[in-house]
């Protein structure tokens, strides 16, 4: 009786842990993936500089569908209608984003970074790419279609003056990086007038009608002293500031004249990106950038000196990052 007891007992035992280790052995599994649905606002686009600003396009998506509660990272990919997203540009969106809205100038930022015509229309497909792992495969929405065509957004003005002969031609520029009307850049003034004109020619200028206004029978524009200025003009209410700027330059023993006492000044580019370039005589020896001709703030390779082994003619290009603190630059024996 009691061995009965015992055999039920142990038998009850086993059964148990099988059970117990079944239990655990529960995983959720991740299936291939269902892609979710995407819905665009509409089919065409029309881009324009006066909707910078105004939402042109919103983009409403669902989910998709991986067998199991997760947390899915969904990517907004864009590619030329045709090329079968073989080099897609992608945005990746915010975790539980159900919608994405793009006024004017970040679509169209968008539409420019594929290359595309800014003349005529091109039709760009888009899609939503799902992914839940780096290990699992992703899953794509549904296609949808915007046919669109984006503008150029950078645009310049001239500055002739007494610093560079009154030529219009070989002027330096101010950039306007969204094409929205206002423009700044750096330039070096001698101390001495110049004027504005809308290309490089003399058909269009504007001159100083006081009060930091700007007139086309203004009389000419007075830089104050020598030196870089930051020179911002706003051609929507034909106004005009003037201010001291930073500059950048490079100093040391591989520049002749130099021996680390004296600097050569860049010359900005108004790019908007900051960038700044010289051509130069170099010997063997070392240099770094610095600002204001200050060793407050410098640049050279990973904090060190820059070392030139060749003598020659070099291009350099110093593009600044946005704290003013570091960048990146290039040497090129030319």
């Amino acid at each position: 009786m009691k061995s009965n007891f015992l055999k039920s007992l142990a038998f009850s035992l086993i059964a148990l842990s099988l059970w117990s280790c079944k239990k655990d052995e529960t995983r959720a599994i991740a299936t291939s993936g269902t892609g979710g649905a995407l819905q665009t606002s509409a089919t065409s686009v029309v881009l324009d500089k006066s909707k910078l600003t105004t939402t042109v396009v919103t983009f409403s998506l669902a989910d998709a569908n991986f067998g199991y509660q997760a947390a899915v990272s969904n990517t907004l990919q864009l590619a030329v209608k045709g090329t079968n997203f073989a080099a897609p540009k992608e945005v990746l969106l915010d975790a539980k984003t159900t919608s994405k809205a793009y006024n004017g100038l970040d679509f169209n930022n968008l539409l420019l970074s594929l290359g595309i015509s800014t003349s005529v229309n091109t039709d760009v497909e888009f899609r939503i790419k799902s992914s839940i792992s780096t290990t699992a495969a992703p899953a794509y929405s549904n296609v949808v279609t915007i046919s669109s065509k984006p503008f150029p957004l950078t645009a310049w003005i001239y500055v002739p003056g007494n610093y560079q002969g009154w030529n219009p031609a070989s002027a330096d520029s101010l950039v306007s990086v969204t094409g929205n009307g206002v423009y700044s850049g750096v330039i070096k003034f001698d101390g001495q007038k110049f004027k504005i004109t809308t290309a490089k020619k003399w058909d269009v200028a504007y001159g100083d009608a006081g009060g930091g206004k700007l007139s086309t029978s203004g009389a000419d524009i007075n830089s104050v002293s020598a030196g870089f200025k930051l020179l911002t003009v706003d051609l929507n209410t034909l106004v005009y500031t003037i201010a001291d700027a930073d500059y950048w330059s490079i100093i040391g023993n591989a520049i002749p004249g130099s021996n680390w006492s004296v600097d050569t000044d860049l010359k900005p580019t108004n790019d908007g990106n900051n960038t700044w370039t010289a051509t130069v005589a170099l010997t063997p020896g070392a240099f770094k950038f610095r600002k204001n001709h200050d060793w407050g703030t410098s640049i050279g390779d990973n904090g060190g000196d820059i070392n030139v082994a060749t003598a020659g003619n070099y291009k350099l290009v110093l593009t600044v990052a946005a704290d003013g603190k570091g960048g990146t630059y290039t040497l090129t024996k030319i």
